[in-house]
């Protein structure tokens, strides 16, 4: 049997300034990075619309698993 015990480190001590360092150097950032254009999602047509296959084991594992509220 394999010993899988694991030790974590503690984190290291905040040496850069903070929160508010890290907001700042963000802020600084920010204009060098390009976000994607937004594109019109359009409708799919239903004939490209398939089901979906789910091997007997995986869905008797689904089926087994609780409900949380829905």
């Amino acid at each position: 049997m394999t010993n899988l015990e694991f030790r974590i480190a503690p984190a290291p001590a905040d040496l850069e300034g903070g929160l508010a360092s890290l907001r700042g150097d963000c802020a600084r950032m920010a204009p060098h990075w390009a976000a994607p254009e937004k594109t019109a999602s359009r409708p799919v047509s239903p004939s490209r619309i398939h089901g979906v296959s789910v091997p007997a084991r995986s869905a008797r594992l689904l089926e087994a698993m609780p409900d949380y509220g829905n």
